[in-house]
């Protein structure tokens, strides 16, 4: 009889935990995710500010940085959650790789996005577009803003990839200026002035 009971009491407890598990709710806001965003150190994968991305997103968990590539080309992951709550990839004019290769990613971009009611983004951050992906290749990080813009004598480009933003935010709002943050952070390490 015992072990009926036991038996039934894990059967609960495994319904209760599959039903909480199946699908992935959006984390829940609480009184301080509903603040502004503030550009202030530290910052993960070098231009967002980490207490920004976890008032955004709800994130809670500790979060490192996994980053590849070069200063003119590379890009950074958050690999500690599931799913990758950041990503962050940057490229430059440099030799070969030319504004036509850019403008080609982006192109591409904006062949998908417009398709979801991408924003496009104010001109003082150069030419991009923020958007959510409901499905598709981005789904484990379906949040997106691009852009593509001048920063001295050189053409650059900044991509921010989301895997969620908490509820009650807007996603959208936010994501543009995460990236007027990410372009004025990449002027300041890299000494040139974005829009210039």
């Amino acid at each position: 009889m015992r072990t009926h009971r036991l038996l039934a009491a894990l059967a609960v407890i495994a319904i209760s935990s599959a039903a909480c598990t199946q699908g992935r709710a959006s984390p829940k806001p609480s009184p301080a995710s509903t603040g502004p965003i503030v550009d202030a150190a530290p910052y993960l994968c070098t231009f967002v500010p980490e207490q920004a991305l976890r008032l955004v997103s709800g994130v809670a968990k500790a979060l490192t940085e996994e980053a590849g590539g070069t200063k003119r080309d590379g890009e950074c992951q958050t690999p500690d959650a599931y799913p990758n709550p950041l990503g962050v990839s940057w490229s430059q004019e440099h030799g070969k790789w030319t504004e036509k290769n850019l403008d080609h990613i982006l192109e591409d971009r904006r062949k998908v996005f417009t398709k979801y009611n991408a924003v496009t983004l104010p001109a003082h951050l150069g030419e991009g577009m923020a958007v959510h992906l409901p499905y598709g290749p981005f789904t484990g990080q379906p949040y997106e803003v691009i852009a593509k813009f001048r920063c001295g004598d050189k053409k650059r480009m900044l991509i921010l990839n989301f895997a969620e933003f908490a509820e009650g935010r807007d996603a959208i709002k936010d994501m543009i200026e995460l990236m007027r943050i990410a372009q004025k952070r990449y002027g300041e390490l890299y000494g040139c002035t974005p829009g210039t």
